[in-house]
């Protein structure tokens, strides 16, 4: 079941500003970025983010479940999504333990030599 839009803005608007989040649709669920690093995903209506020695301490005992089947599991967010300073808190110190994304190489077109 993909996820729905206004969702994902309820979770965004939670957020505080500095944070600078962003979203992008992947395969009709949501990866969210804080400046340009992917630290949560949001699938069938429920919000997972990335684990982090960090995130653990500021959660207590996070309850971990896979966004998608196969997937690592993640930090699973229900109770305290609407506790705005709290939810920003846990991106932030997830957005600083996790490493820069990687710089992508241009692909050379057809016909360039």
């Amino acid at each position: 079941m993909a996820s729905d839009l206004q969702f994902v803005q309820f979770v965004l608007d939670q957020i505080e500003p500095d944070l600078q989040m962003t979203h992008r649709k992947m395969f009709g669920e949501y990866g969210l970025y804080s400046r340009g690093k992917i630290v949560a995903v949001i699938c069938d209506d429920q919000l997972f983010v990335k684990p982090t020695e960090a995130g653990r301490a500021h959660i207590g005992t996070p309850e971990l479940a896979p966004p998608y089947p196969g997937a690592a599991p993640r930090f699973l967010i229900t109770d305290r999504i609407e506790d705005g300073p709290w939810l920003s808190e846990l991106l932030r110190v997830t957005y600083a333990e996790l490493p820069e994304p990687k710089k992508r190489k241009k692909s050379k077109k057809k016909g360039d030599a």
